[in-house]
């Protein structure tokens, strides 16, 4: 074989490539909730251990009830109190006007008398007073009911209020989620709207936020309209069975100016708790799928003054140089959008003793990649 170098190829094949962005990503809660206290009071009850996973209407905490509870007790017994004046105020209404008709007809009796000189001018003016004096005391007992009507109702809205109080002093779970650290322990005095009590984080389903080039927005923004981009995540030292898939659901109104990048996030079931809130991940995005790539594998690749090339393996077994435009890498595969045909026989290994026009001997090789290695005769 003389000078003829050995070498190991590889046939350039074609196949379905999936278009992907791969990024670093953070993952988020879907919704983070501070637990605070809306009333004053001591701590009576915790109904969890830091770090469960709570139900939305799971009770949390209960707070001291007794002097709230007192209260709603005295409310309630003033409204007792206005409505027996209400019903005392409508009765003294009856018999006044009942009064007041009879002093009426009689002050129109004895105008009459007087009239007729029976009787004397001043009896007469004796029971017209007496008859106007009853009426103002119908007036009176009339604006009694509206008054205490009003007591009424103002001891109504304090009973709401008070009703409303008290029912704070037991706090639930405004969301399914996991609990956090609970920064006032049981027995504690906490006060209304003041004090975190601890913090729930929704993680079913959970977001995580990633950012591209902004050179990539115009493709997202092409496929989006096509469907739903899916979203693969996992750890940063995890592997596939780790990864966690959602789909696309923000595009950020605007590109960062300091990065060149726009934020985006994906929206992930994670029943599996796979992902954390804080967490980094590694992100794929899914844009498309090219059919009938040609790909080789990425040992294949070499980088020259002019740009990405191969050595090409022709049917005399010598070399040449092929300068090719590369695209997308997948996995140990490059994608090839130029320059190479499927069924090219490339060199994988051995490439810096070549030279265009060398011989080459091809070495036995086993191994995988994105084409079938093997020896050419």
């Amino acid at each position: 074989m003389g000078g003829d170098v050995p070498v190991t190829v590889a046939n350039a094949t074609t196949r379905d490539v999936p278009v992907e962005i791969q990024v670093i990503g953070n993952v988020e809660a879907y919704s983070t909730i501070t637990v605070k206290a809306q009333v004053s009071g001591q701590l009576t009850d915790v109904y969890f251990q830091e770090g469960d996973f709570v139900k939305k209407g799971a009770k949390l905490f209960t707070i001291d009830p007794r002097p709230l509870q007192a209260a709603y007790d005295q409310a309630l017994a003033n409204i007792a109190r206005d409505e027996a004046s209400l019903g005392q105020a409508q009765a003294n209404l009856a018999r006044d006007t009942a009064q007041a008709r009879y002093q009426d007809t009689q002050a129109k009796r004895y105008a009459d008398l007087l009239a007729g000189g029976v009787i004397s001018k001043d009896q007469a003016e004796q029971l017209r007073a007496s008859a106007d004096a009853m009426e103002q005391a119908v007036n009176a007992d009339k604006a009694a009911i509206e008054s205490a009507k009003a007591a009424i109702a103002a001891s109504k809205a304090t009973a709401d209020n008070a009703k409303v109080q008290l029912s704070y002093t037991n706090i639930f779970s405004p969301i399914d989620g996991r609990t956090g650290n609970l920064s006032v322990k049981n027995g504690n005095v906490v006060m209304a709207n003041s004090m975190d009590l601890m913090t729930i984080n929704q993680v079913e389903p959970i977001y995580v936020t990633f950012a591209v080039p902004e050179a990539q927005l115009p493709a997202i923004k092409k496929y989006m309209a096509e469907g739903k981009l899916p979203v693969r995540a996992r750890p940063q030292d995890g592997d596939v069975k780790d990864e966690e898939s959602g789909v696309l659901t923000f595009v950020d109104n605007t590109v960062d100016v300091t990065t060149g990048t726009i934020k985006l996030k994906g929206t992930f079931p994670n029943a599996s708790h796979k992902l954390w809130p804080g967490q980094f991940v590694r992100v794929i995005l899914k844009l498309t799928t090219q059919p009938n790539a040609v790909v080789v594998p990425n040992q294949a690749i070499n980088t020259g003054q002019n740009g990405s090339f191969v050595y090409v393996v022709k049917q005399d077994r010598t070399v040449e140089s092929r300068n090719v435009v590369t695209g997308a890498r997948v996995e140990q595969d490059m994608v090839v959008n130029d320059g190479l045909q499927a069924g090219e026989t490339v060199v994988v290994e051995g490439q810096l003793r070549l030279a265009p026009g060398m011989r080459v001997v091809v070495r036995d090789s086993s191994g995988g990649g994105g084409g079938r290695r093997g020896k050419r005769s």
